[in-house]
């Protein structure tokens, strides 16, 4: 196998590039403004990219890909909500908590752990509540909406500010992070661990039961969940939440990731012998070569060659 690819950017269409930038400068200061291969870009501290395409017309969201939204950490998740509501340029976005019509911002002032797994069902938080059991208040997680109708999350306390991580949908969540497995090297995010072997088999069923909180009032389909990790960036994923099957990303607002390779050929010669789909034909990328590959939900992936 291969060295593992590292985590390289994120691409986005925008209709005003520059102001996109400016708008995710300003939020976090660890950022900057810079260009990369031809792209306005937004450069994170951990050298991980949001490279942004200008198009004409908002770019579309739908129909639903395997790409869901992207984040950042943030040293100090409560310090960070109450800063971004006082801003009239962000939109803070409601998480529900499954108890009515109740949301808060920040994922930690509800319930919204069972052990260590995100998420906690309807009947599980009447428990809760029955027995006076207090939200665990702390750290969390809390979304916004970025320029474009972008879905960005915060999430905290870390040690430093960076972008972290793309969340997804998988239709196989387990069998997804197998193909990252087998055919990019990734390792399994390690709070997930490898798949147990008992799954490998077949696709194992999305779960029943909704969880909380959510950014939907019929809350959330948690599990089984799967994710991988390039460099210091995970893609976490989640069952599809729809009947229908996730489209391409391509053309839409959130077009691909993208990963970086220190040997485009060799990388080509090894996806096609183990028949990955390839979207197309290495092509010139600024300074060096790339070529687009299809994922197990149709995600589009971008092999950067590094110069």
């Amino acid at each position: 196998m291969r060295p593992t690819p590292r985590f390289h950017h994120l691409h986005l269409r925008s209709t005003d590039p520059d102001a996109a930038i400016a708008f995710y400068t300003r939020l976090f200061p660890s950022t900057a403004a810079g260009s990369w291969g031809g792209h306005p870009a937004l450069l994170s501290a951990n050298d991980v990219m949001i490279l942004f395409e200008p198009v004409a017309a908002p770019p579309p969201r739908h129909p639903q890909s395997a790409i869901w939204h992207f984040g950042w950490h943030v040293t100090d998740s409560r310090a960070t909500v109450r800063d971004f509501a006082a801003r009239p340029e962000v939109e803070m976005l409601p998480l529900y908590t499954g108890v009515d019509d109740e949301h808060v911002l920040l994922s930690s002032d509800t319930w919204f752990r069972t052990g260590e797994r995100l998420g906690v069902t309807r009947a599980r938080i009447a428990e809760l509540r029955a027995a006076g059991t207090p939200p665990p208040g702390g750290p969390g997680f809390a979304y916004f909406r970025g320029p474009d109708d972008a879905l960005a999350e915060i999430a905290g306390d870390y040690p430093s500010e960076r972008f972290n991580h793309v969340h997804m949908w998988q239709e196989d969540p387990l069998g997804a992070q197998l193909w990252y497995q087998r055919h990019l090297g990734a390792p399994a995010r390690a709070s997930f661990g490898d798949v147990p072997a008992a799954d490998r088999a077949r696709p194992v069923a999305r779960t029943g039961e909704r969880t909380y909180p959510a950014l939907d009032r019929a809350g959330m389909y948690r599990a089984p969940r799967g994710g991988v990790t390039f460099g210091d960036v995970d893609l976490i994923w989640y069952p599809n939440q729809g009947e229908k099957p996730l489209a391409s990303p391509r053309g839409q607002l959130q077009d691909h990731i993208a990963l970086s390779v220190d040997d485009l050929d060799g990388w080509i010669a090894d996806l096609r012998r183990d028949a990955v789909t390839f979207l197309g034909d290495p092509y010139a990328l600024g300074d060096t070569r790339a070529v687009m590959i299809e994922g197990p939900s149709r995600e589009a992936i971008e092999l950067v060659e590094s110069p």
